[in-house]
């Protein structure tokens, strides 16, 4: 009979292969963002949500479609314009005639209604309507004429934003951008990965990725990452990595000079879950430092509310948590 250290292993070398299979299928459409796959794929095992910045073109829609066909779950796109109504997302009740001839009220689901949702261009719809996704992303509820319908399960939001500085965009409400697990920026193509996505979309045959997990495997993988241990060591590292990005209680000097508010719990939630599962897709069973640092730009750079003077002089959030993990790092212990 197997020991549970075996079984342990056992289950992390499942972890392993099916991620290492979604991001092989996920490969065959998209052409690099090797970062990008893998941190949305860690959200995802994490049971939280995405939100893709970048300039149009860049296949940030692509790649969550892509993403839904190879998940075997229920997948649904909302495209936000300025004319969407919070009705368009969650659905409303309608009336209707009943077969013994009376009228009744019926509640129309919307597509939120889904396993995994785009919310494509969500920075071009009021901000009214982008409250509409508020209950669903924390509560994973939907509250319609005082009844309240639960989600599907697993439940993803992955949405696209544009840069706030294109013509057309609403900034996004604090609230909702903390509840996103993390934000990735979605970089420009190297000149190579250009070359490759311009032969695979100019030619004769369109690539096409199969399905490589559903959703009793995504969940079981969850579960698996909520299980691995934090050594108490590192836990405190997370803390101290939330507590610096506040100013005034920060060792880092791009924080206090720069940023008006810092992250909040959920941003140390998003580092002890995505530093678990980087330390599973490594074959680890234990949490680093480095598992923490590898994941804190996406689990932070949205949660950093800068003041006017690091607006106006074009300072990054990723520049600032650069500064705030150097300097916390020169004052950790040493392995050995």
């Amino acid at each position: 009979m197997a020991t549970a250290i075996e079984q342990t292993e056992l289950s992390v070398a499942d972890f392993r292969a099916t991620a290492a299979n979604l991001e092989e299928e996920l490969g065959k459409v998209i052409v690099g963002q090797k970062d990008v796959v893998r941190h949305v794929l860690v959200a995802i095992l994490a049971d939280g949500h995405a939100l893709l910045e970048g300039v149009p073109g860049l296949g940030k829609t692509m790649l969550i479609r892509t993403l839904g066909q190879v998940l075997d779950m229920a997948f649904s796109r909302i495209q936000f314009t300025p004319d969407l109504m919070p009705a368009d997302i969650t659905g409303t009740d309608i009336m209707e005639e009943t077969s013994s001839g009376r009228r009744d009220f019926r509640f129309q689901r919307g597509p939120i209604f889904a396993n995994l949702v785009l919310a494509d261009e969500i920075n071009r719809a009021t901000p009214k309507t982008q409250s509409a996704l508020l209950e669903a992303m924390q509560e994973k509820t939907v509250t319609v004429a005082e009844h309240t319908y639960p989600l599907p399960a697993p439940f993803f939001v992955l949405a696209t934003q544009n840069p706030l500085e294109m013509e057309g965009t609403y900034p996004l409400p604090e609230a909702q951008l903390d509840r996103f697990f993390f934000k990735v920026n979605v970089p420009f193509p190297s000149a190579e990965e250009l070359t490759e996505i311009l032969a695979r979309t100019t030619g004769k045959e369109s690539p096409t990725a199969g399905k490589a997990a559903d959703a009793a495997r995504i969940q079981a993988m969850q579960q698996l990452a909520r299980q691995v241990p934090i050594p108490t060591h590192v836990s405190q590292y997370v803390s101290q990595v939330i507590l610096a990005t506040h100013p005034g209680r920060s060792p880092a000097s791009l924080v206090n000079q720069y940023v008006r508010y810092g992250a909040s719990p959920r941003g140390g939630q998003a580092l002890v879950l995505g530093g678990k599962i980087t330390a599973l897709l490594a074959g680890r069973y234990n949490v680093s430092f480095d598992d923490i640092a590898a994941v804190a730009p996406a689990a932070l750079r949205h949660r950093l509310l800068l003041n006017f003077e690091g607006q106006a002089e074009g300072i990054t959030p990723d520049a600032i948590i650069a500064d705030l993990l150097a300097e916390i790092g020169q004052h950790l212990p040493r392995a050995g």
